[in-house]
């Protein structure tokens, strides 16, 4: 997929202050993909993609070797983070110890995370001002074999339906994975245990009215289920940012979408770095604006 080394690596290096490192190294092998390419991917969507960071701990999943080695999370700053990466402390009940998270709130600080091979991106459901209360109420819906993908559209359908008969206007991604994320702009104020509650609730109506749908976590590896999960709603969870690439042998991207575009037929593998990268309007224009109230 790369072009030429040399040239791209100047046009990257006119646009930061990162010090870029192994730009020719393959991080995708199956597509090859070069770390220059994920660095070329990462700055092109950036106007859609930093909205969604900016202010919000992230996590990185970074793989060194690319994603055929072997790949690590990293929640903390690690030693070298430069000035221009903003930091946000807080107190971790689980590390027993303050953790120090890296916010992704301008283009520099966008490069060096690719350039430290994350090639995930992961954001909490609330920004620092509002650690405690989310911001984003997410559904992660995901099959077990033998159900596919397309099973997994229908069922977001259904979850679609359910919130809008409520009144609320869900947005809806691909999780770059096997499933589908359902995102829905909160109103400030709902302690997590609210919307975890609520979504819970929706995929435990959906399920007691839909064969093989499943709302509770000891059954979410059930064979021939699609398990509507509603346990992300929680303090220090994550998803996977809008836009973020995925460690897939595709190079897929957790790909903000049209409803219309959510049809039977449609595969995860459809968006991908090289598809995404060709996009010029955002299908979740508007999303901060459009706040939302749960009942």
């Amino acid at each position: 997929m790369t072009g030429n080394p040399e040239t791209g690596g100047k046009a990257i290096r006119d646009l930061t202050r990162v010090n870029l490192t192994r730009l020719e190294k393959v991080l995708f092998p199956a597509a090859g993909v070069t770390k220059q390419d994920v660095l070329m991917y990462y700055i092109r969507v950036a106007p859609f993609l930093l909205p969604f960071l900016h202010d919000r701990p992230v996590t990185m999943h970074r793989f060194p070797d690319g994603i055929g080695g072997e790949g690590f999370f990293e929640k903390d700053a690690p030693a070298g983070t430069p000035d221009y990466v903003d930091i946000f402390t807080r107190w971790s009940e689980t590390a027993g110890r303050d953790v120090h998270f890296v916010l992704c709130n301008n283009l520099d600080t966008l490069i060096w995370i690719a350039n430290l091979a994350s090639l995930e991106i992961h954001t909490t459901l609330s920004t620092t001002t509002s650690y405690d209360s989310p911001d984003f109420l997410l559904f992660d819906i995901d099959p077990e074999p033998p159900l596919t993908f397309d099973d997994v559209i229908d069922v977001a359908h259904i979850v679609r339906e359910h919130l809008e008969a409520g009144g609320i206007h869900p947005f809806v991604k691909t999780s770059g994975k096997k499933g589908v994320h359902i995102v829905v702009p909160l109103v400030a104020g709902y302690p997590f245990s609210t919307i975890r509650d609520f979504a819970h609730g929706i995929g435990k109506a959906i399920a007691r009215d839909t064969p093989r749908v499943v709302s509770e976590f000891p059954r979410s590896r059930d064979a021939g289920t699609v398990f509507i999960d509603y346990l992300q709603n929680a303090h220090g969870k994550t998803m996977a940012a809008p836009y973020s690439l995925r460690a897939t042998p595709g190079a897929t991207v957790s790909a903000p979408l049209r409803w219309e575009e959510l049809r039977r037929g449609v595969r995860s593998e459809d968006f991908n770095i090289k598809t995404v990268i060709s996009r010029d309007k955002d299908p979740w224009r508007g999303i901060f604006e459009d706040r939302q109230k749960i009942h």
